[in-house]
């Protein structure tokens, strides 16, 4: 069983193993890109710099960690140069998304700094040019973004037939995710079902279950290994994305790197606004209304905060993550790999669970 932690966990050592190669093989590809077509146009050093700079400027490169111990777990070799270029591939797609997610969540900030297209638009206004900042803005963030995931299919160019269906799958949930979010965002939805369906595809499914999957395809193991993987998997990636949701409602800025209350401004559909929803009373369904409202108030969050606390929904939502960790564990027990690997996934599943951003 899973057991809550009264302190957020420290980054696993198996992690920053991980992250280091990720980011070194990421840095010298966009070195490389950028050196080159600055030769064409020194124009394009901005993009590829704004990409460049988002990439490094911090994140937890969990998606690379879950395909490389899958990997190794499977019997895989560490030191093996094509799963550094998958985790590579699966951090700039993840980059991609969160570009682009900026632009349709109308975000400023992401990883304690402008986003790329609240960055664009200062650049715009700061060189006098023509035209509307804010179209600029957005369209310099939509192409980053495009570069992104450009990059990240040279990375996975000569991946066997197996693998690359399981990548262009994992694509495919992601757009479906992003667009299950926006939609329920627009119709200001509130079903617990459907904000369920969310969790899975915006994130969960692609940080966890399908990096696994990865993992064990490069190593020849996907015929026995994608069913304990997802056994694993699909819970961690729930926990992951709900815990994500509790970060953005009451997380310390300074330590997420956004501002607290960002999806309450956004009015997105989560499993906390949905346990909000059927547990407080008429006045707190009320406020519950004013999320995503242009003009909401710091003190409506406040409010909707203390609502959220006060009615259930955070301690609905936090044994919620406590089951979905425990049984996810309980599956990896299970699972048919080496234990150097086991522990280091274990470790990784308590630290997205119970992360402080």
């Amino acid at each position: 069983m899973s057991e809550r932690l009264d302190v957020a966990p420290m980054a696993p050592p198996s992690l920053a193993l991980v992250g280091a190669a990720t980011e070194a093989r990421v840095k010298t590809l966009l070195d490389g890109e950028i050196e080159r077509w600055t030769l064409v146009d020194e124009t394009l050093r901005a993009p590829l710099e704004a990409l460049r700079s988002l990439v490094l400027a911090g994140g937890k490169r969990l998606r690379p960690a879950f395909c490389h111990w899958a990997f190794v777990g499977a019997g895989g070799d560490p030191a093996d140069q094509t799963v550094v270029d998958v985790g590579a591939a699966l951090e700039l797609l993840h980059t991609f998304a969160l570009v682009h997610d900026d632009v349709m969540d109308n975000a400023d900030i992401r990883r304690g700094r402008p986003s790329v297209h609240a960055a664009a638009l200062v650049d715009h206004a700061g060189a006098g040019w023509r035209g509307e900042g804010r179209r600029f803005g957005e369209g310099v963030a939509i192409l980053v973004g495009d570069f992104a995931f450009v990059y990240a299919d040279m990375l996975v160019a000569t991946l066997g037939p197996e693998a690359r269906a399981l990548y262009d799958e994992l694509r495919i949930e992601l757009c479906v995710g992003q667009y299950l979010d926006l939609a329920a965002t627009a119709s200001g939805a509130r079903d617990s079902a459907q904000a369920r369906r969310i969790e899975w595809y915006k994130s969960g499914k692609y940080t966890v279950e399908r990096p696994l999957h990865l993992g064990a395809s490069l190593a020849g193991r996907a015929h026995d290994l994608t069913g304990p993987f997802s056994a694993f998997g699909l819970p961690l990636g729930e926990a992951f994305q709900m815990r994500d949701d509790l970060l953005s409602v009451f997380g310390d800025p300074a330590v997420t790197g956004k501002p607290v209350g960002d999806d309450l401004r956004e009015g997105k559909l989560t499993p906390l606004v949905a346990a909000t929803a059927q547990l407080a009373d008429p006045a707190g369904r009320q406020l519950l209304d004013r999320i995503g409202a242009t003009d909401i108030t710091i003190d409506e969050i406040a409010d909707l905060q203390q609502v959220m606390v006060e009615c259930g929904a955070v301690t609905f939502v936090e044994q919620a993550i406590e089951a979905l960790v425990a049984e996810s564990l309980e599956a990896l027990d299970r699972a048919p790999i080496t234990d150097d690997a086991r522990t280091a996934l274990a470790d990784l599943g308590a630290f997205v669970a119970w992360r402080d951003r």
